[in-house]
């Protein structure tokens, strides 16, 4: 029995005991995950240092900051969210219980992913909890220190049986998916996202897709310019550009390019001054493979900034492509990676028009002053999410679901979408052995005059209050008296 079947099979073993169910259990879990982010702080950080080059306070803003608001949500939320949800009822069920329970799935795979390896690995791991269920954790093999934190660290805190962390790369994920989940998580990219979904299909696993795609930024010539190219500038160059929901390439018309890249150019020297290689703040390359694939792009486009590269620190300065078309090598994938492209359209109709013959995006930002044009692009196209006159903060808002559309995804988390997610939203009616005289519509022999009541009492949804609602039952069990007397006359 290999590595991963065993942790797959204790976790199950573990789930089945129940002891992941009882809302104490949860909490506390969730509460000692908190504690591991607060009183680990210094060695996640060092670790995506080494993986990412990214800052301390950088590590807390983009990974760390956002998942202990996710566990302060969850904590606070949780008894809402586990109670039984009572639904509308029709006639025929006035005067029965009927409700949705939420209720766990069992053992959830998590596979994370390298670019934030904290926030998209431990964020679904905290719905996983909160929904009552055990989870396999497969932090992404790429962020060697991180995923070693994370296997070291991690169990010391949380129920490693429940929780367990299995690292290694694509042979050791190769050998989970072909265990039985009863649902697999997965954030990456589009490729391997059709792997993860044929590997589950054999079990009939239910999946969330997290990917990316070109998400699209267009900016109105009417609006604040220098605004505008100062958020898409930190959208953009956060991480080093590798981020799925950073801002892909930019439309605007051809008469405000010039400003664009100005303000751009502005921007990036405000954010990590003239000589970024040199500033703590701007990050690397996660490793000479995707430096290679990120350089190979600009091959048949002009850099109008930046363009600055080296190889043996896998450093890639700010860049902005202009001269760009439809079948430059830029806008053939996702970039991921600090380049930016403009290309030029005459409008906001042809903006839509060419985001549309693309595949739909994880994000799709527009820079306007008018919320008629604003309107105009989220009525007439489709995106995971959507973001107006600004980029990237749409992440953080529990309230809202994040998750992709088409080729950007399937499944959405965060908040409670998470919990929900990661639950089975279970129907549920409870019926008395009592008033069968109004069942009698239901059971042969079938009559016309049967159906016609039948259409009455399912087809009639009256929005009855309290008192509206118990004088229907007496009417109801009046009628039903007088049925079942004369069904047994």
């Amino acid at each position: 029995m290999s590595r991963e079947q065993k942790a797959v099979e204790r976790a199950r073993k573990a789930f089945l005991t129940g002891r992941s169910k009882p809302l104490e259990h949860r909490i506390r879990q969730l509460k000692n995950l908190q504690r591991f982010l607060l009183e680990r702080e210094k060695e996640i950080a060092e670790a995506i240092k080494k993986d990412l080059n990214k800052s301390e306070a950088g590590t807390q803003l983009y990974e760390t900051l956002g998942l202990e608001g996710e566990i302060v949500l969850a904590v606070k939320k949780l008894a809402e969210w586990v109670a039984p949800r009572p639904v509308e009822k029709n006639l025929l069920t006035i005067s029965d219980t009927v409700y949705i329970q939420p209720e766990p799935l069992g053992v959830v795979l998590i596979i994370g992913a390298w670019n934030y390896p904290w926030a998209v690995t431990i964020q679904p791991l905290i719905g996983a909890i909160a929904a009552g269920n055990a989870a396999v954790v497969k932090p992404s093999e790429v962020c060697v220190h991180t995923a070693k934190v994370m296997e070291d660290l991690l169990p010391a805190y949380i129920d490693k049986e429940l929780y367990p962390v299995v690292t290694g790369g694509v042979s050791e994920t190769q050998e989970l998916l072909r265990q039985r989940f009863d649902h697999v998580f997965y954030t990456g990219n589009s490729m391997v996202g059709k792997l993860v979904m044929e590997a589950a299909a054999k079990h009939l696993t239910p999946i969330t897709l997290e990917l990316g795609g070109k998400s699209p930024c267009y900016i109105d010539k009417n609006c604040d310019i220098p605004i505008a190219c100062r958020r898409v500038t930190w959208g953009k160059y956060s991480n080093c550009g590798q981020t799925c929901i950073a801002p892909d390439y930019i439309l605007c018309e051809p008469s405000i390019q010039d400003r664009v890249l100005e303000e751009i150019k502005k921007s990036i020297k405000a954010f990590y001054t003239e000589d970024p290689k040199t500033c703590p703040d701007y990050g690397r390359i996660i490793n000479q493979r995707h430096f290679k694939r990120i350089m190979a792009m600009t091959e048949d486009s002009t850099i109008a900034i930046g363009g600055d590269s080296d190889e043996s620190t896998c450093y890639i300065a700010p860049t902005v492509l202009k001269d760009v078309h439809v079948n430059s090598k830029v806008m053939q994938e996702e970039i991921f990676g600090p380049l930016l492209p403009i290309l030029t359209v005459s409008g906001v109709d042809e903006a839509i028009n060419f985001i549309n013959k693309g595949e739909k995006p994880l994000a799709l930002y527009i820079f306007s002053p008018d919320d008629k044009v604003i309107k105009k692009v989220i009525a007439e196209t489709s995106s995971g999410g959507v973001l107006a006159n600004d980029c990237l903060v749409h992440y953080s808002v529990s309230a809202l679901p994040f998750g992709g559309v088409g080729n950007s995804g399937m499944g959405s988390y965060h908040g409670k979408f998470s919990f929900d997610n990661l639950s089975h939203l279970r129907g549920c009616l409870i019926k008395q052995l009592k008033m069968e005289g109004v069942n009698d519509m239901r059971y042969p022999p079938h009559t016309a005059k049967k159906l016609f009541w039948a259409r009455f009492f399912i087809l009639k949804n009256p929005d009855l209050g309290w008192l509206g609602r118990m004088t229907l039952l007496a009417i109801i069990a009046v009628v039903a008296a007088v049925v079942l007397q004369r069904y047994l006359q």
